[in-house]
């Protein structure tokens, strides 16, 4: 009897040894091969390999310090900062641990001195705080959240908000875009090769104070020069193009140019009024828009879209300040619906548009497509379903805004206001005369691959300028009612992906579904479900404890 005791403490000894052999044995294979896996069905928890190659080549250690940090917030707010956290621990762990990060709350700072000054640089550095007003107990609560962080890179740094839009409610589409916002960023400093864009001047495009905004959130990213067609020969040594808002005519020698630059390859975007609609003469009760002459429909005709020479006004639009009644000395004024301003959020299910805000179009024109062999053309942006078309002459007059409009007038949509066209396009200059004065030696018909966007408004770009220092406001805030639209958002992600559709921009593809609980089920179900919870525990820890007892008197009954 002693005997059997002894030999089944040495099995044991034996086994334990063995197991832990194993354990040792998988601890350092495991050290040698790096794998996790992400058993969620969306795959939050997987980084893009587009950010994984980013991170694998860092040269230097990237800061990242979080400011959405406090006891005081809130549940959803929790929810995006460990989305955050989590993200950032992934790229700590791609990066090979060259990606530090902490979080800060700067509502903790020593006295309210020292607090607002922190705020106030943070605020110029890009963070900026929002406004949270909940109830609680009955109580109405107002504070403020950092939702943003600065990403540190050798020596240099930017802000970056990880809040979507203006509304806190849209928590889940921030925690979607978590992974690419902090990765552009990296990629922002990081990035030594940096594609060179040519703003297009010469024709009356936009001027350098009211560009100032799009021309400056490009510079964070790209090299920006200002290009005339009629100083260059040929149009090289650009990876893009834009035209923001031409109003005379493009000769047959610079159309000529930009095509022979599309045809080897260069994109373009284009960013056109079809109609000359001006709120500075809106106010004029007899003030009719009319088309610009801008010499561009055939080509654009050739590469397969037209913008109409039409308006479309839309139900879903922005505010103008109107007056509406008092004296001279103190104007009553209101801020009424403009239907020629339409507030744009149906867009395409693509990764430029993705999660994007609202935007806001001015005085924007419809556009169709027509036939061209080898194109892909996707609507990016489009009006709402209560929407129309007016074609030219447009009368254009603020009195409009005082008179009661007709719901049923406004049947017209959606609208297309947009397209991104990608594929081979074919020359305007294919079995046509090369006008006078042009280099012909290396004409090309046909086009290799390529991307060229049309957008049918101008003002898409524009940002408003103070009226009282003459200075650029951002692109997109809306001065009036201090909202931010996604203008900028919209035209930064679609430069990014003409330039690189296989790098972050595919980040933006992210997916976090809500799987919110079933309120009537739940209500219906209540008790059943409480008493699985409970007893069901219970149950299964007695039927355990009844088979062990029970399976340990058969094995040692023998003995």
């Amino acid at each position: 009897m002693v005997r059997w005791k002894n030999s089944k403490r040495t099995g044991d000894l034996l086994l334990l040894a063995n197991v832990l052999v194993w354990v040792m044995m998988l601890n350092v294979l495991a050290s040698f091969y790096f794998f996790r896996i992400d058993l969620t069905e969306e795959k939050r928890y997987t980084i893009q390999p587009q950010t994984r190659a980013l991170l694998q080549t860092l040269e230097d250690d990237v800061f990242v310090e979080v400011f959405l940090e406090g006891e005081e917030l809130n549940p959803e707010f929790r929810r995006l900062q460990k989305s955050i956290r989590e993200t950032l621990d992934e790229f700590r762990i791609y990066s090979g641990n060259k990606v530090k990060f902490v979080f800060t709350d700067p509502l903790q700072a020593n006295n309210e001195r020292a607090r607002n000054e922190f705020i106030a640089d943070l605020n110029a550095r890009g963070v900026m705080p929002r406004n949270v007003i909940e109830t609680r107990n009955g109580e109405r609560i107002e504070k403020f959240v950092f939702p943003g962080a600065l990403v540190s890179y050798q020596g240099f740094e930017t802000g970056v908000m990880l809040l979507r839009g203006n509304r806190a409610q849209s928590i889940n589409q921030s925690i979607e875009v978590v992974e690419f916002e902090l990765a552009n960023a990296i990629q922002k400093l990081s990035n030594t090769d940096r594609k060179r864009i040519g703003l297009l001047r010469g024709h009356g495009e936009l001027d350098s104070l009211v560009l100032a905004g799009f021309n400056n959130a490009l510079l964070d990213q790209y090299d920006v020069f200002k290009v005339s067609l009629d100083r260059k020969q040929v149009l090289t040594g650009y990876d893009l193009i834009v035209i923001a808002k031409p109003t005379r005519a493009f000769t047959e020698q610079d159309k000529f140019k930009l095509d022979q630059y599309i045809m080897n390859g260069g994109k373009v975007m284009f960013l056109l009024d079809r109609l000359d609609a001006d709120m500075n003469r809106a106010s004029e009760e007899d003030y009719f828009a009319f088309p610009y002459d801008l010499n561009l429909d055939d080509q654009l005709f050739r590469y397969g879209v037209r913008i109409n020479p039409d308006l479309v006004q839309d139900r879903v639009s922005g505010r103008y300040p109107v007056v509406v009644g008092g004296d001279r000395n103190q104007p009553q004024i209101m801020q009424l619906e403009w239907p020629f301003f339409p507030l744009v959020n149906q867009y395409a299910q693509h990764p430029v548009t993705r999660n994007l805000d609202a935007t806001l179009f001015r005085f924007v024109s419809s556009i169709d497509t027509v036939k061209a062999t080898g194109v892909i053309k996707t609507p990016l942006a489009f009006s709402s379903v209560y929407a129309r078309k007016i074609t030219a002459p447009v009368k254009v007059t603020v009195n409009d805004l005082r008179r009661q409009m007709q719901d049923e007038a406004f049947q017209g949509g959606p609208i297309m206001l947009g397209y991104l066209l990608e594929g081979r396009f074919t020359s305007l200059y294919k079995n046509r005369f090369a006008p006078a004065g042009v280099d012909t030696a290396k004409f090309s018909s046909a086009s290799a691959l390529t991307k060229l966007v049309v957008i049918a408004d101008g003002d898409l770009a524009r940002n408003d300028v103070n009226p009282r220092d003459n200075s650029p406001q951002p692109l997109g805030l809306d001065p009036f009612t201090q909202y931010t639209f996604a203008n900028q958002d919209l035209l930064l992600n679609t430069i990014a992906f003409m330039l690189d559709e296989n790098g972050l921009i595919k980040a933006r593809n992210k997916e976090v579904k809500v799987r919110p609980l079933d309120k009537v089920k739940i209500k219906n179900e209540r008790v059943f479900w409480q008493s699985i919870n409970l007893v069901l525990p219970l149950l299964v820890l007695l039927a355990f404890g009844v088979g062990r007892a029970y399976w340990r008197s058969v094995k040692y009954s023998r003995f």
